[in-house]
């Protein structure tokens, strides 16, 4: 059987996302052997794929790391000793590939001169039979023509694990990509995956995981001490190794945020920026060894000097930890707002507490992805977007950000961004008076837009933020018009 394709590989390597393929998995679309998918089949399914064009992937790298606010980073080779161990593996089966055509080869031949043998003492109508065999296997020999873009898939899936090592995570059945000098750790984290992890420097411990299959390098010193019964099991840190080629590693991944520990972080204002008259960006940044171990969606306890703690969700990916955004509303009776807007600076320190909540992204629904926001209630939404977009876990998202006509859309051309750049993203701002903050019926008509898009609602998991009075209404009217109650997931007020 050829070689079988994992499907976050196949994904990639026809361009398009881990959903969509899934979709047609689901669909009965595609087969697939042992969760894997054949080169052949995949091909048959998207026979439009022009291998040498990876821009979609290249347009989706650019916006994790633009619209994420992850640092810009070029894409470096791997350490020398992983790229030389990697081509090596690939080494070895282009050796074994070219002594089995060789072999191949030489029954070719050596069947040739049997049959003319054979041929030439046959009586004259099955001599031309045998020369009719002869004709067809030398025919069957040739690659045909529409088998050039499988022999281009098998060359870019070579490429991809030269540079990149593919890593399965068990038992979660989770997929990710290392690469470059990546860590075991960073590249998951990167990748949107909720393993378990403390310091990210090699000091807690807590990101052990053991290794099934493939190999390892360490390429960061750790001072946590693991016991000879831990290494003889395969036990490393993911923080402190980089996987040499493709890997099976057996690690926890939490799956809800009571999994989650609750952490507390003196962070640091890296800046502020005003998003709107009375919507103010607070950046902060935790120390390279206590970074905020969350999921997207959550929402954490913020304190300033003497002022009152206050609860704000997370407008952040988790895929970029150290980095946490907060969208701070200016109000009535909130003294930590008023600080942000009127003394708080750069380098000051914010104590976190958290996270909590259970407002998170369901990983493994391949559904259409559907995202409400009201008003500054888009910060959580932001973040499960960015995460769904780490995770590339669906074919399609659809954003409804309803606000007030005042401060509006205060992040309307990143939505706009994310529309011109991923063809499966579609943004609808809409404006609404303030007065309808607590009108449910009026949401009720505002959201009938959502049923017109999506008229079979059962095929969607449908994310809420914002207002008391749009959650009840979004409740009220989408389970009403057959949206399953348990693929409504509702936020904060």
């Amino acid at each position: 059987m050829a070689q079988l394709l994992t499907v976050l590989r196949a994904a990639h390597l026809v361009g398009i996302s881990r959903g969509a393929l899934q979709r047609k998995i689901k669909d009965g679309e595609l087969a697939t052997f042992e969760g894997k998918v054949v080169p052949a089949d995949l091909l048959r399914v998207y026979p439009q794929t022009h291998l040498e064009d990876n821009a979609f992937i290249e347009q989706l790298m650019q916006i994790k790391e633009s619209a994420f606010g992850m640092r810009i980073r070029e894409r470096i080779l791997p350490d020398p000793e992983v790229l030389a161990a990697r081509l090596s593996d690939l080494g070895h089966e282009l050796a074994g590939a070219r002594a089995q055509l060789a072999r191949h080869h030489a029954v070719h031949a050596e069947f040739e001169q049997r049959l003319a043998t054979l041929a030439a003492s046959l009586p004259a109508g099955a001599e031309a039979q045998a020369v009719a065999l002869r004709d067809w296997l030398r025919t069957a020999l040739i690659h045909a023509p529409e088998e050039i873009e499988h022999h281009l898939l098998a060359v870019k899936e070579s490429f991809m694990r030269a540079m990149i090592a593919h890593v399965s995570v068990l038992p979660s059945q989770r997929e990710f990509f290392v690469e470059g000098s990546d860590t075991l750790l960073d590249a998951a984290l990167r990748a949107g995956l909720a393993l378990d992890y403390g310091c990210s420097n090699g000091n807690c411990g807590l990101c052990q995981a053991r290794v099934v299959s493939g190999q390892i390098k360490k390429i960061r010193n750790h001072d946590y001490v693991l016991s000879e019964a831990d290494k003889h099991a395969g036990i490393v840190l993911m923080c402190s190794n980089t996987a040499v080629n493709d890997l099976v590693i057996e690690a926890h991944e939490a799956g809800s945020g009571h999994e989650i520990p609750l952490q507390q972080i003196a962070a640091r204002v890296k800046r502020t920026e005003r998003l709107a008259d009375d919507i103010m960006l607070l950046h902060l940044q935790t120390p390279r060894t206590r970074r905020l171990r969350f999921l997207a969606g959550q929402y954490v306890t913020l304190q300033a000097g003497e002022s009152a703690p206050v609860d704000y969700p997370l407008a952040s990916c988790p895929c970029d930890e150290r980095n946490l955004q907060f969208h701070v509303q200016r109000m009535p009776n909130n003294p930590f707002a008023d600080r942000v807007f009127q003394s708080l600076k750069s380098g000051d320190t914010v104590n976190v507490l958290g996270p909590r909540g259970e407002f998170a992204l369901r990983e493994d629904s391949p559904r259409t992805l559907v995202f409400i926001a009201w008003d500054t209630g888009f910060a959580p939404v932001k973040s499960l977007i960015e995460h769904a977009m780490a995770l590339d876990v669906t074919d399609s998202l659809h954003l409804y950000w309803l606000a007030p006509p005042g401060h509006g859309h205060y992040l309307s051309n990143l939505c706009r961004a994310w529309a011109d750049a991923l063809d499966n993203f579609h943004f609808t701002p809409m404006e609404l008076p303030e007065a309808v903050v607590n009108d449910v019926n009026r949401f009720k008509t505002e959201l009938m837009c959502v049923v017109r898009d999506h008229p079979v609602l059962s095929n969607c998991d449908v994310y809420v933020a914002g207002a008391p009075a749009l959650l009840e209404a979004a409740r009220e009217l989408l389970t009403g018009r057959g949206l399953p109650e348990e693929q409504l997931v509702l936020g904060y007020p």
